[in-house]
């Protein structure tokens, strides 16, 4: 049976639960790199887009645990967070803050995924995006897609 979900945006109370499942999202996605070494660096990362505009969706399960974010600055379309919680990954988590995000950029979204995160590129291809470019992440020197969704992207 699936999980409901309940979307708000963020409050400061989530911060330390948003940046434990960032760093337990990105860390299933690439074991490789210490996310925990970054949380420091995503709390003031995520304060700085707010600061500019950007807004951070949260979905919290039945049981009200955090389960998910996306963070979306309406004003340029760029998607710059969206992490499930490992827990809630295949519950429909990422579809629904994906929708979220729509909302809030009609126009469209932009957003980089890592090129060797196979999960999430075939989860934004599912969704509708396509690849534009190639690109280089300047904090991990990874390689990325830039992929972008219009807004007469048929919804899923």
């Amino acid at each position: 049976m699936p999980t409901s979900f309940r979307l708000r945006l963020r409050e400061e109370r989530d911060l330390a639960s948003l940046a434990s499942l960032w760093v337990a999202s990105w860390q299933e996605a690439m074991p490789e790199i210490d996310f925990s070494a970054r949380q420091a660096w995503f709390l003031e990362h995520l304060a700085t887009l707010e600061a500019a505009g950007a807004k951070t969706i949260c979905a919290f399960d039945s049981a009200a645990q955090l389960s998910g974010f996306v963070n979306v600055d309406p004003a340029t379309s760029y998607l710059d967070q969206l992490a499930v919680a490992p827990q809630a990954k295949g519950q429909g988590v990422a579809h629904l803050l994906l929708e979220a995000a729509r909302k809030i950029s009609p126009l469209g979204l932009i957003l980089e995924v890592n090129q060797d995160n196979p999960r999430a590129l075939r989860f934004y291809e599912k969704e509708g995006f396509v690849r534009i470019e190639e690109g280089l992440n300047p904090r991990s020197g990874l390689r990325t897609w830039r992929l972008h969704l219009s807004s007469m992207s048929p919804r899923s």
